[in-house]
């Protein structure tokens, strides 16, 4: 079927993904309305991973990803994108219950969209990440196919189809440029042996792209990932709560798997039973009382914030260090890139810390507040005056 998204156009998604899409254990929360169909967010990740698969297939046939098997990869990455959403392990279990359900309804659904269980097992390994080893540990793909687990989800380097589309399009709705070309990277892409291993490499000539990638994944960070008011509403330590690094919302469930169990049958399950299975977890509601202190803007107050000097924080790495790149000249060969072959315009540093203080009393009067806070910043100024020698 045919789809058409504001960031990629058309997508051509397989029926098999479709029928993973209508099942009811897809979370609402990641899907939009499309002509009374609901299309995950994430079944984008799946059309990129499908565009990179064919790049592969097309520019390197000796791998023998034939039409056959780039159709099952093709359902295979679609199946996952639909289920990535919510902790690894609860993901998992959330596709066994939609193969089982898909199963009841026809026994033979995997075998007609040209899938069996060891492609089943192939999508819980990649929900899970493979690690880089020594040991092959895997059992949904061989040795020699080790550069499909870096499609969807890379531990490598970091560069894979969630991050192109993710990058992309909240580039587009921040308004923030996005100087990352993903297509032409995609475009670029081969598959070479590095260390003994088949790896997913790109151009040497990508490199500045490859680093764009990066910049645009710090900006995001900095202008809204990392923004000063979201992170208040995911550290619930500022709302001077007891559970140490949890977030808002994880609060929220903790609260809720408290105070709604109250006086009801022993035999209700709890929020913390419910999880267990998808089909409990996909009807769960949160508590309110910390919801709507988001929603009513009660949230504590920003007073300053110091970037760590290169004496204070801790060591960062450059990236582009983990990629591999190969030459013109030599397809098949792959290696770091070196120094001389990048822009000198290019940055030194990869990372940024920051120390980043609030007033979170917002239970008295806005005067009380103010003075509060303007107290808070003269001390802050001079902490950072003492500690890092700015402010």
């Amino acid at each position: 079927m045919i789809f058409n998204d504001p960031i990629h156009g058309h997508m051509e998604l397989h029926i098999l993904l479709v029928k993973i899409i209508d099942h009811s254990s897809v979370s609402e929360t990641e899907t939009h309305q499309t002509a009374g169909r609901k299309i995950p967010g994430l079944s984008c990740v799946a059309y990129l991973a499908g565009c990179l698969v064919k790049t592969l297939h097309d520019n390197q046939p000796e791998f023998k990803i034939n039409k056959f098997l780039l159709k099952k990869i093709f359902c295979v990455f679609k199946s996952l994108a639909c289920v990535t959403t919510w902790h690894e392990q609860m993901s998992v279990q959330m596709f066994d219950d939609i193969v089982k359900s898909l199963k009841a309804e026809n026994k033979d659904v995997l075998k007609e969209h040209g899938l069996d269980d060891k492609d089943v097992i192939f999508i819980k390994e990649l929900i899970e990440g493979a690690k880089t080893s020594a040991e092959w540990r895997y059992e949904g793909r061989d040795e020699d196919k080790s550069f499909l687990y870096e499609i969807v989800a890379n531990k490598q380097n970091g560069i894979d189809v969630d991050k192109w589309d993710y990058f992309t399009r909240d580039c587009h709705h921040l308004g923030i440029q996005n100087s990352f070309d993903h297509q032409r990277l995609l475009k670029f892409a081969r598959v070479c042996k590095v260390n003994e291993r088949n790896h997913i490499c790109f151009r040497d000539k990508e490199a500045d792209n490859v680093y764009d990638m990066f910049r645009t994944r710090y900006t995001l960070h900095r202008q809204a990932y990392q923004h000063k008011i979201a992170n208040i509403i995911e550290d619930v330590s500022l709302f001077g709560m007891d559970y140490k690094n949890t977030k808002m919302l994880a609060e929220a469930l903790v609260r809720a798997d408290r105070d709604l169990h109250e006086g009801k049958p022993e035999d209700m399950l709890k929020i913390s039973e419910a999880i267990k299975t998808a089909e409990d977890y996909s009807i769960l509601t949160e508590a309110r009382d910390i919801l709507n202190k988001i929603v009513r803007r009660k949230l504590p107050k920003f007073v300053g914030e110091a970037r760590l000097t290169e004496k204070n924080k801790s060591k960062d790495k450059n990236p582009i260090e983990y990629v591999y790149f190969y030459s013109k000249r030599k397809p098949n060969e792959a290696s770091a890139i070196k120094d001389y072959q990048l822009s000198s315009f290019l940055p030194k540093k990869f990372n940024e810390e920051l120390v980043r203080v609030y007033y979170k009393r917002t239970d008295v009067n806005k005067e009380e507040v103010k003075k509060k806070v303007e107290e808070a910043e003269k001390c802050f100024q001079i902490w950072c005056d003492s500690k890092f020698g700015l402010h």
